[in-house]
């Protein structure tokens, strides 16, 4: 199962509020901290990767903290995904792990590939503009890998 790591979770929850109050001014990660429960050191850390990749601002002083560094229809989840976390990977192979015992016989890293693939897809078409209301959000649009199910 694809499951987003904590980071990149605190990560995309940051993103949103501060998509949501765009134009509002800046906000603190003690204040984003608070609102939603995640551990403050954490979450620092977590807006300095997001800066660094240059997706938000970050502004000192008293009314300082973070804003979008672009418009919240040009910013995709899985941008925000990949600043934290690098890149997306369902199975230990998919990165350039040598050693696993089982590569000249393995079935299923191809296949794989094509489901990360297409997960990536879906979260670069995925905006933090669309994650703030549904009304914003495109239908779903499924990908079709080419599988067949025999039971």
């Amino acid at each position: 199962m694809l499951k987003l790591t904590k980071k990149a979770d605190y990560g995309l929850i940051a993103m949103r509020h501060l998509a949501q109050h765009d134009g509002s001014g800046a906000c603190s990660a003690k204040d984003l901290a608070d609102i939603y429960g995640i551990p403050q050191e954490a979450l620092a850390k977590i807006l300095q990767r997001l800066t660094k990749a240059g997706l938000l601002l970050s502004q000192y002083g008293t009314h300082g903290g973070y804003t979008l560094a672009r418009d919240p229809r040009t910013i995709t989840a899985f941008e925000v995904i990949r600043a934290i976390d690098g890149p997306l990977f369902m199975t230990s192979c998919s990165a350039a792990v040598r050693g696993c015992g089982q590569s000249a016989r393995c079935t299923v890293r191809e296949p794989l590939r094509k489901v990360s693939r297409s997960i990536e897809e879906v979260l670069d078409r995925l905006t933090l503009w669309e994650m703030t209301d549904p009304e914003h959000a495109p239908a779903p649009q499924f990908v079709n890998l080419g599988w067949t199910s025999q039971l």
